[in-house]
């Protein structure tokens, strides 16, 4: 039996600022530009998680989907919609609040939760959408 990629996608909006204390204000506009704007600034985010698997014989799914939107959205949206990534999300402290370093966060809480739901499946990517433009991809 082949294998089967099976994606959910949510969405969530957040406020960050890319900005590196180590560095002067005057080069953390050169690198960052305006994303290392004083008063923050949001995003309208769209997370496509994937995972892989061979369909269950007795249900035909590599996972429920409808297990993994409650998963996903209990262990990370609920901890990221509407938040400040720099200051409210106890994950992402003392971590620059970049997508890639989100999404490598995002990775850790989801990864091991996936065989809990699903027999056969196993998390595969995440992509995560901060603009419709701008996007990363992660495999873990």
């Amino acid at each position: 039996m082949g294998i089967v990629y099976v994606s959910r996608k949510e969405h969530f909006n957040a406020a960050h600022k890319l900005y590196n204390p180590n560095w002067t204000e005057e080069k953390n506009v050169e690198v960052f530009g305006p994303c290392a704007n004083t008063n923050w600034h949001g995003h309208n985010f769209d997370m496509i998680v994937t995972v892989k698997g061979t369909p269950d014989p007795e249900t035909g799914f590599v996972i429920d989907l409808k297990k993994l939107s409650t998963l996903i959205r209990r262990d990370v949206i609920d901890q990221l919609d509407h938040k400040n990534l720099n200051v409210d999300v106890p994950f992402m402290q003392d971590k620059m609040a970049s997508c890639e370093n989100l999404v490598m966060e995002i990775w850790k809480i989801l990864q091991p939760t996936i065989p809990k739901i699903s027999k056969t499946g196993e998390l595969y990517c995440i992509k995560l959408y901060e603009t419709p433009r701008n996007f990363v991809e992660y495999f873990g």
